[in-house]
Formats: C-alpha cells, sequence, structure tokens
C-alpha cells in the first residue's frame, strides 16, 4: 500500500512556472499510469503557456479563481471545476485575483520531458 501526505511532499517549481507538490508520481510511488500534484500560484500570475505531446490532463480547482485557457479558448474557473487538457492542447491558467491551488492529474505520468513551449 501506498499512502502519501501532501503536507510531507516538498514543493519544487516545474517547466512551466507553477509550484507543485507531487503527490504520487515516478518520484515517490511505483505508479505506472498517472501521476496526481497539487500546484499553487500566486495572483495576478500564470504558467507558462505549454502542451505536453503524449500527457492527457485535468485540473481540479480548489482555492482561488482564475483563466484557463485551452488552444486561444479562455473560460474563468472556481472551486469545483474540473478541466480537461487534451494531448497536443496548448494551455495556460492564471491566478487572477487571489492565489489559485489546484490538483493535476495525468496519465502517463507527468514528466519535464513531455513539456514544451513555442
Amino acid at each position: 500500500m501506498t499512502v502519501r501526505q501532501i503536507a510531507a511532499q516538498p514543493p519544487f517549481t516545474t517547466k512551466d512556472g507553477s509550484t507543485i507538490r507531487s503527490i504520487l508520481d515516478l518520484s515517490n510511488a511505483p505508479v505506472q499510469n498517472q501521476s496526481l500534484a497539487e500546484a499553487s500560484l500566486p495572483p495576478g500570475t500564470a504558467t507558462q503557456r505549454h502542451y505536453h505531446q503524449t500527457t492527457e490532463e485535468f485540473y481540479f480547482i480548489l482555492d482561488g479563481h482564475g483563466l484557463m485557457e485551452i488552444n486561444g479558448a479562455s473560460q474563468p474557473v472556481q472551486p469545483g471545476d474540473a478541466i480537461l487538457i487534451p494531448p497536443g492542447a496548448w494551455h495556460q491558467i492564471t491566478a487572477t485575483t487571489s492565489p489559485l491551488r489546484f490538483l493535476c492529474c495525468c496519465s502517463p505520468p507527468y514528466q519535464h520531458s513531455d513539456t514544451f513551449f513555442a
């Protein structure tokens, strides 16, 4: 059985500029098909616009308000919103008026090598 406490996971900054705490991923668990992390952004900041060639990603907003952009279409997001980001879709999330905290689920598991920028 693998159980990880989020508070015990050290934060790091990903290639896109968000602060991440890996909850379950290739670095800390015997995962094979997915990964789960908590991401956070200070108000007024955004991830760098990017895409993942092979990874399908879900974001689930926990706290704060933001603006989600996928392939040029933007929509406000708030706690309780779940967002599908298909492989190959350019995307960026911005924390608007407050800190933004969200879960990221990736399949296959997140890897820096699958993150591409313009």
